[in-house]
């Protein structure tokens, strides 16, 4: 069997070729069945910890990454609880709300999991709003962080577009209020209300970033790899991703690259 230690390494040296460095804050959206798959070939059985691992060593001791635990039994009225409400996002996101040095954020549906330097600045972090400036999403922005997506297209993992959407409170979106039990890291229970800025159902309105995908790679601020290919990772700055969506909403865009209308 081949040394899971060097996998690792390996892999944190393809995360770092596609954009990751040293003392990076980084959040990853992931999907690793290929990834695994690829490590099995070679004869390398490890869990999804050591993927966490990896991205882990590729920013270093002063960097920090976050992995967002998104789930959505809130919106149906299953209570959330902050130490034990699992994370519908796939394993690797469960693995970082499950080490011990994971820092979750409150809101109960969209919360993310800290590990790293700057973990703290996540601590005690429940915003109202999912995508708010307050949010995990603008504590990114605001500290010049990186997203970075394996193997997964724009529509599948990039939830930064509706914070800058939110930002920019564009008409095609708007608050909606999800009400119910929250159990906070103390062991608390109360009723709380919180909300996501979500897509105009009504008007049909349905999440299509395919086009702005594309933009960001025509721009040169993707940099790595499409899913599927080589390691699959690609990486790009929150404030330049941030900057590019704000340029599109700006100039009246949006219905070509983050929305469409379905008739209804």
């Amino acid at each position: 069997m081949a040394d899971a230690s060097d996998a690792t390494r390996r892999l944190a040296d393809a995360w770092r070729q596609a954009g990751l460095r040293e003392g990076d804050l980084v959040l990853i959206h992931s999907s690793i069945s290929r990834t695994m798959r690829n490590l099995r070939q070679v004869g390398v059985d490890v869990g999804p910890e050591a993927v966490l691992e990896s991205f882990r060593l590729a920013v270093g001791p002063d960097g920090t990454v976050v992995l967002p635990l998104f789930n959505f039994d809130f919106t149906s009225g299953q209570p959330f609880d902050i130490r034990h409400t699992p994370s519908q996002m796939g394993a690797l996101t469960e693995a970082a709300r499950t080490s011990p040095e994971a820092v979750r954020t409150g809101h109960p549906i969209y919360s993310f999991a800290a590990l790293g330097r700057q973990a703290n600045e996540f601590r005690g972090v429940a915003n109202r709003s999912g995508y708010g400036a307050d949010s995990p999403f603008g504590i990114i922005h605001r500290l010049g962080g990186k997203i970075a997506v394996l193997d997964l297209p724009d529509v599948n993992a990039m939830t930064f577009y509706h914070y800058v959407e939110e930002l920019e409170a564009v008409p095609y979106r708007y608050h909606k209020e999800f009400s119910g039990t929250y159990v906070d890291a103390d062991g608390t229970t109360t009723e709380r209300t919180f909300s996501l800025f979500v897509r105009d159902l009504e008007r049909g309105v349905v999440t299509d970033v395919d086009r702005m995908g594309e933009e960001l790679w025509r721009q040169g601020l993707y940099r790595g790899d499409r899913p599927g290919a080589d390691s699959g990772l690609r990486v790009i700055d929150a404030t330049a991703l941030v900057d590019a969506v704000q340029a599109v909403i700006r100039a009246g865009r949006a219905p070509d690259y983050l929305y469409s209308i379905q008739p209804t």
